[in-house]
């Protein structure tokens, strides 16, 4: 699933250990990071198993999940 948050372009895809997070630069994908999907809040793991990319719930996961990166440093 691709959304924007912010102006920037993220991947999500599930794998057995979680979401994992990538931001779409040019035209490639830098992954940021793998969360347990535990970790998300009801409404947000709801929006990723019906496809909604325009849900508040998950572009406010996404939007800490970035910001969780560039605090980083990554």
């Amino acid at each position: 699933m691709t959304i924007t948050v912010d102006n920037d372009e993220y991947v999500l895809r599930q794998d057995d250990d979680g979401l994992q997070v990538g931001r779409r630069v040019a035209g490639d994908v830098a992954w940021l990071d793998t969360v347990d999907l535990g970790l998300l809040p009801g409404p947000a793991r709801e929006a990723l198993e019906n496809g909604d990319s325009s849900n508040e719930a998950l572009l406010t996961a996404v939007r800490g999940i970035a910001q969780a990166e560039e605090e980083r440093g990554a």
